[in-house]
């Protein structure tokens, strides 16, 4: 599913390729909490070890947006599945063994808790949010069964473009659903994020509906970015409020990775700045 090419670009940026279309990338907070004890907000906010913690994808290049402020390379991601379907077990147990041989070289620094590296070593949970759109997997339910099956718990972020997918997931729920709102309307969703797809804002919107039918924990984030999608908040509260949610996330965008090259430093905005502007939070 990806050239050889870019199989090297990815792993020169430290994601290992898991089977034909899985991967996963040991994250900045994953290798902090081995080192110095910090960690995460999910540490905090959702009780999820950062160094038990498995960051990856089962959908490396389908994606039906590309959004400005996107970390990630955009440019190489379809909006439709091809190519063939690994089954969840082969990817599970690739990517446990690409993640904890990762990990290795943490043995070697003297500043490493080796209580956590051991622990580490035994992974706990799946954030399946690392890549692209996971959701597009046409075994998701079967591989979230999987996890739960091994005593893992699994975290999984959508942009909500596939409800189709939600809706069988409602028979095989993750440990939390993680929905992204990347605009208070069509118009600003349409500039800031790209679609590839015609229908790309009815169908997160049918997703955030589909919200109330699950049980599982569920939160919804909002990227916020200075000068393209931080406008009208009186319209991001009218969707808020009729989306069940037990979370709602105000993210400031980050001026890394990739987005360098679509935004300025100028469109990150300041922690007071969201504050300011959505002031009906508090």
């Amino acid at each position: 599913m990806l050239s050889p090419q870019k199989i090297k670009d990815l792993e020169k940026q430290g994601y290992r390729i898991v089977g034909n279309h899985s991967c996963i990338k040991v994250c900045l907070w994953c290798k902090k909490s081995l080192i110095d004890k910090d960690a995460c907000y999910k540490n905090k906010f959702y009780g999820i070890k950062s160094w038990q913690c498995v960051q990856m994808s089962v959908s490396l290049n389908t994606c039906t947006n590309r959004c400005l402020w996107c970390w990630r390379d955009i440019e190489f991601t379809v909006p439709k599945w091809n190519g063939p379907v690994d089954e969840p077990a082969e990817i599970i147990d690739g990517c446990i063994k690409a993640h904890t041989k990762y990990l290795m070289g943490f043995l070697g620094n003297k500043n490493t808790d080796k209580e956590r590296f051991m622990e580490a070593l035994k992974p706990r949970h799946f954030a399946i949010s690392l890549i692209s759109e996971s959701t597009f997997y046409p075994k998701l339910p079967e591989f979230i069964d999987r996890l739960h099956e091994r005593g893992l718990t699994s975290f999984l972020v959508t942009n909500g473009s596939n409800p189709e997918m939600l809706e069988k997931l409602l028979k095989h729920q993750p440990t939390q659903l993680y929905i992204t709102l990347p605009a208070p309307n069509e118009e600003i969703f349409t500039k800031a994020c790209n679609p590839l797809v015609k229908n790309g804002w009815q169908q997160i919107m049918k997703s955030l509906s589909l919200l109330k039918r699950f049980s599982c924990r569920k939160a919804i984030r909002l990227t916020l970015v200075k000068g393209v999608n931080m406008l009208n908040p009186e319209q991001y509260a009218e969707i808020l409020k009729n989306a069940d949610a037990d979370f709602f996330e105000f993210k400031a965008y980050m001026h890394v990775g990739y987005s360098q090259q679509r935004l300025g430093i100028e469109n990150m905005p300041l922690h007071e700045e969201i504050k300011r502007r959505f002031w009906w939070l508090e």
